[in-house]
């Protein structure tokens, strides 16, 4: 999960409080199973098969019963971390308020599906009313006619004792221990555990009522809550069955749930700031987060707004073939401590994937195609990213906020100090070999009144068929033509732009479209097709949005330093892209860093009905709330038309037809709030000083506001922005601060200039001011969202403005009217 404030915040704290960078403390630190006295061997899998009814009923032996259970209760520890949480959005997240809604509020059981778009558990009913058993929360309830949670069994699975967890209050009430599980909260992928930080002192002050009421109360970095949040992966991966949906989608069945399909329909903006306030510019950024995406680096934030969708886990074992052909990568160093299959299994098809001592092949999970250490390495890394082992990963950056250098968390000192990761690593094969088995194609012909959407007219799917062997086989297909030498792609390293683009044109001749049409009309090709190939695609091709092929968290010495392979951190620069002002439409080329950056890899198209909006951020298509076989389709029909008819996308509000798309842009006038709660001592301590010395920026209750920001203005302008050098270059980290200097000094010029009850438009005209020094600063200047991926189409061929490094591809043959229409119709039985 990439920063909620990230640039704009730090720059919001450079400015208003003067805070320096925070140094990272040295020595080993100890995860709190750790402290407790307890080794990995104390968390046991469970083995119940409570989620039977799910993932379409499937059969399931004890391994991958064990597995689907880690996949879907397992927090490994997280809730520490996301109990921090509230600390760096200032008070913006709060996943207690999350599971603690009251009813009749966006929050409450009954609202949840529809503003949140999160997954109530089956056995559960709405809060009866402040539960004095949860220190006065609103908690949903188990239903008398459902069993216990078989995960909340604390004699079976007993929980980490530290801190206040055990102790018996004054007034007979008790802070339980619990299971290492949690228990549930009536949301799928959260789970409730006890704070050990909550002792006499922190309950002496609880008050239910003002936590949901009073903003000076629950807006106090100090207060200590009684329950931490746990999150499992299955919170942003379980969502509602494609052929089996659920009647009423705010109350499904366990039958109507899929592990695996992903949180499509989440609204994250709504999540990641409890309370919807557009005036408020974190609110206002995590509104680029479209329903179903979310920036991945939102913590260890990398300075670029980057949401990316939560994708379904389809054809697994497909994908570890296509894996043995193109995803040959080369390990050294704290890479080699990835565990790998060859480490628990000893013969079979899964010791393949790893060749002693130092090559692996790995499929790319994450769209810039960094995870590339295998694929237990890449399923490890997503337990860190959510939280596991906190103690430590948090010391490596500041979260959300940034504003300092991030240094990597080694496996090395996770493997010595943390029982969770241990546990978590011995775990994870089984969620492995439960993918293996569940993530199976969901068919639009096995959905109920599916069979309607499909036509059955042979020539029109022989059309499409032949459309799709011609323009979108050789990246979605992992059956395709074998290619010349020069042109085999395997993993990454130096050479590999040079390997690409001989593929490319080789993909362009005669004889490998007829190859291709063979092999796609052939009766078994859908048949172990994972319908991707998982190549790096150079954005100067794809020309998407650049800013998640700009990510930087896994390049070398960043925080994901040990989860990318060398051959992705020796990747070249895919050279000049072409960008466009966001505030005249003007072009210009700017040139991509190397290093691992500027690569995609493409989607599956494996059960593509299911999965509208599309592009890697949603936003091509419409959304909709309806899980039905009937709201998926019309979206289906939206988007892919968008996709092949890119002249119908959402152009700018701004600048219309003068960018190739649609600009994210604050919708009304807001402010960067800093609640008086979360401003930094030396502030509070000199209120009256710092109001002085920064007037605007302090109001009369003490809290920070930074703005106004008018209403238009890019969202990413702000977001992207870099306060760090990140060179070892001395004449670049100069040249750097002396941007960042002279851009502070301009927005203390302009905020002293802004007329009092000033328009946006005239605030905007002071904006423009600081739009130049702001673009020298960004780290993704590429502002359109739902551009790029003109394959087949004549916006491909349109070469006007394009750097020389765009236009080096050539062009490509336009597909007829008719072509789209049969290919739309295809690509719904994939």
């Amino acid at each position: 999960m990439q920063r909620i404030s990230q640039g704009a915040l730090a720059l919001a704290l450079i400015v208003a409080t003067g805070l320096g960078v925070t140094a990272c403390k040295k020595g080993a630190v100890e995860d709190e199973a750790t402290q407790a006295g307890l080794s990995d061997a104390h968390f046991k899998q469970a083995d119940e098969d409570y989620f039977k009814a799910m993932d379409n009923g499937i059969e399931l032996n004890d391994a991958e019963i064990k597995g689907r259970n880690m996949w879907n209760v397992w927090t490994g520890g997280n809730d520490r971390f996301w109990d921090t949480m509230s600390k760096p959005t200032f008070g913006g997240f709060d996943l207690l308020k999350i599971v603690a809604g009251r009813p009749g509020t966006p929050h409450g059981r009954e609202q949840r599906w529809q503003y949140l778009g999160l997954i109530n558990e089956p056995c559960f009913t709405p809060a009866a009313g402040p539960d004095p058993k949860h220190f006065g929360l609103y908690m949903d309830q188990r239903s008398s006619d459902c069993a216990p949670d078989p995960f909340a069994d604390e004699k079976k699975y007993p929980g980490v004792k530290i801190g206040a967890r055990g102790t018996k209050f004054a007034d007979g009430s008790e802070l339980p221990v619990g299971s290492y599980y949690g228990e549930p909260t009536g949301i799928v992928g959260l789970r409730l555990f006890p704070n050990p930080e909550f002792d006499a002192k922190a309950k002496a002050r609880w008050d239910a009522n003002r936590y949901y009421n009073d903003p000076t109360y629950y807006n106090d970095a100090k207060l200590v809550r009684p329950y931490r949040v746990g999150m499992s992966c299955g919170f942003c991966h379980v969502g509602p069955s494609p052929i089996n949906p659920p009647a009423d989608p705010a109350h499904p069945k366990w039958e109507n749930l899929n592990s695996t399909v992903g949180a499509q329909y989440m609204w994250v903006d709504r999540l990641f700031m409890v309370e919807a306030n557009p005036k408020n510019f974190m609110y206002q950024l995590v509104m680029t987060f479209r329903p179903g995406a979310m920036d991945t680096s939102l913590v260890s934030t990398d300075n670029i707004n980057n949401p990316r969708t939560m994708n379904a886990i389809y054809n697994l074992p497909e994908r570890l073939d296509n894996a043995l052909h193109v995803g040959e990568e080369t390990l050294q160093g704290g890479e080699l401590n990835n565990k790998q299959f060859n480490d628990f299994v000893k013969t079979g098809p899964l010791t393949h994937f790893f060749k002693p001592p130092a090559t692996v092949y790995s499929p790319h999970v994450l769209k810039d195609g960094s995870d590339s250490v295998g694929a237990l390495g890449a399923l490890n890394r997503v337990y860190l990213n959510i939280g596991l082992y906190s103690e430590e990963w948090l010391r490596h950056f500041n979260p959300v906020v940034g504003g300092k250098p991030i240094t990597p968390i080694t496996i090395a000192s996770a493997n010595a100090n943390s029982a969770y990761w241990r546990a978590t690593q011995n775990s994870t094969p089984n969620t492995a070999l439960f993918f293996l088995k569940a993530g199976r194609p969901d068919d639009l012909s096995a959905a109920p009144g599916g069979k309607a959407f499909l036509t059955a007219d042979a020539a029109t799917l022989e059309r499409g068929r032949n459309a799709f062997a011609d323009t979108c086989a050789r990246c979605h297909s992992s059956k395709g033509v074998v290619p010349p030498a020069n042109a085999r792609l395997g993993g990454g390293g130096p050479d590999y732009l040079n390997r690409f683009k001989a593929w490319w044109a080789f993909t362009q001749t005669p004889a490998y479209k007829a190859q291709m049409r063979s092999i796609v009309a052939a009766p078994d090709f859908k048949q172990g097709n994972y319908f991707s190939t998982e190549v790096r695609i150079p954005a100067t091709l794809l020309r998407t949005n650049a800013c998640s092929p700009l990510a930087s968290n896994a390049i070398a010495g960043n925080i994901w330093n040990d989860f990318s392979a060398s051959t992705y951190k020796s990747l070249p620069s895919v050279g000049s892209i072409t960008i466009a002002d966001p505030f005249t439409g003007a072009r210009s080329a700017y040139v991509m860093a190397g290093g691992g950056r500027g690569y995609t890899r493409p989607p599956t198209l494996v059960s593509l009905w299911t999965s509208a909006p599309y592009l890697l951020n949603n936003s091509v298509g419409p959304f909709n709330q309806d899980p039905s076989v009937k709201g998926r389709m019309a979206m289906y029909d939206a988007a892919i038309r968008q996709m092949l008819w890119p002249e119908t996308r959402q152009m700018d509000a701004v600048l219309g037809a003068k960018v190739d798309g649609t600009i994210d842009r604050t919708t009304t006038r807001s402010w960067i709030f800093i609640p008086r709660g979360y401003v930094p001592e030396f502030i509070r301590k000199h209120d009256a000083a710092a109001a002085k010395a920064a007037p605007h920026l302090i109001d009369a209750n003490g809290d920070v506001n930074l703005g106004p920001i008018p209403a238009g203005v890019p969202v990413n302008l702000l977001a992207n922005l870099q306060p760090l050098a990140e060179s070892k270059n001395p004449a670049e980290i100069a040249r750097h601060y002396d941007r960042l200097l002279d851009l502070l000094v301009r927005i203390k010029v302009d905020m002293a200039k802004q007329p009092k009850n000033a328009t946006d438009a005239e605030l905007r005209a002071h904006f423009a001011n600081l739009a130049a020094p702001m673009l020298r600063l960004s780290k993704c200047p590429d502002f359109v969202v739902n551009r790029g991926h003109y394959f087949g189409t004549a916006k491909f061929n349109d070469q006007a403005g394009l750097t020389a490094d765009e236009r080096a591809f050539g062009t490509e043959p336009v597909l007829a009217e008719a072509d789209k229409l049969a290919l739309v119709e295809y690509l719904k039985t994939l």
